[in-house]
């Protein structure tokens, strides 16, 4: 697999984790049966794409890029889908973790 093929794995599986987390909200506490059943089959295939690119990307990089997508995909999920705070400490601190993970990418060896 090549270098280039693995981050989009890797990116994808962060969008994936974005997805099954907002569907987990309206699961109501896997109470609804769909939004409960979209949740188990959105997140397995971000484990499982996870699983791949860290054929590829270091296990530290890659799973700091996974969980920083899911992060900041989450807090903007939740200021735009669920009228949360968005003050400027919020921002300010979302972005700082865009920073890691850009900043993760540009260093990570010869990927």
């Amino acid at each position: 697999m090549s270098s280039g093929l693995a981050w989009v794995l890797l990116i994808t599986a962060g969008l994936l984790e974005i997805i099954w987390l907002i569907v987990m909200k309206h699961s109501q506490g896997f109470t609804k049966l769909w939004p409960t059943v979209i949740v188990f089959v959105v997140g397995t295939l971000s484990f499982y794409l996870l699983s791949l690119c860290l054929k590829v990307i270091p296990v530290g990089t890659a799973y700091v890029v996974w969980t920083g997508i899911g992060a900041v995909g989450g807090a903007i999920a939740g200021m735009a889908l669920f009228g949360e705070a968005r003050d400027t400490w919020r921002l300010v601190s979302i972005a700082l973790i865009i920073a890691g993970i850009v900043g993760l990418k540009l260093t990570s060896a010869s990927h």
